[in-house]
């Protein structure tokens, strides 16, 4: 999937000479905690969100450093930090550049970017302009339409090789520790794993074959410093 199938398209902007109480005023209106800010030709110069407002003179939340701190901030740091604290001007205190996102850039890239930069929400820009934005909560709009129904249940043999399968190409179920044995579509996992969050695993990979009813846990726990091994419940 791409970005464009989920950001969100009319996105609310606001301009650099816009002021700080408007911008406050935008966001609580709508309830959005950020804001794009463009140039009246839609060209995306930096991002304005609430954490950039977390450190305000009006809200007495400047940053305080204690004397030795102090000592060690260099100047030009102290200034920067002003500015944000008691700037009036949206260009003052927005945050630039910005991390983007174009509408082919997929899913998986788009929380790769978030996550590295550290940031909930991704502008996305095509031929340098603003097109939409895409948030964490919109990750979610995939997540709430109910899966697809399966086709035809697969007979017993083929669930025990889907999940064999499965389990193969899964770096925590490669030592071949795990086996599924299947019998009128319900699993019974039999075998051991050296970690219990294996055991999570390999449940969750078995009841996302088609056709599986129910599935059985029998593995075994084996601890992998004393060798103890610990029954299934």
């Amino acid at each position: 999937m791409r970005v464009n199938t989920i950001m969100t398209s009319t996105v609310i902007t606001i301009q650099s000479t816009a002021t700080v109480a408007e911008a406050a005023n935008i966001m609580l209106s709508n309830r959005i905690s950020g804001l794009p800010v463009v140039d009246t030709q839609g060209t995306l110069l930096g991002l304005i969100s609430e954490s950039d407002l977390l450190r305000r003179s009006e809200l007495d939340t400047e940053r305080q450093r204690s004397w030795w701190l102090a000592l060690l901030a260099s100047p030009g740091k102290v200034a920067e930090e002003y500015v944000r604290a008691h700037g009036g001007k949206v260009k003052e205190v927005m945050s630039a550049p910005v991390t983007t996102a174009s509408p082919y850039t997929t899913l998986g890239e788009a929380v790769d970017l978030m996550e590295k930069s550290k940031v909930k929400r991704l502008p996305v820009v095509a031929n340098g302009r603003l097109v939409g934005i895409v948030t964490r909560s919109d990750f979610l709009k995939p997540l709430r339409k109910p899966q697809a129904e399966p086709g035809k249940p697969l007979p017993d043999a083929g669930i025990a090789a889907a999940i064999a399968e499965e389990l193969a190409a899964q770096s925590w179920a490669k030592n071949g520790l795990i086996r599924a044995y299947v019998k009128n579509g319900v699993v019974t996992l039999n075998g051991s794993v050296l970690d219990e969050r294996e055991r999570g695993a390999a449940i969750v990979a078995a009841e996302n074959v088609p056709g599986v009813k129910m599935v059985r846990d029998q593995l075994a726990w084996i601890d992998p410093s004393y060798g103890i091994v610990v029954q299934a419940p």
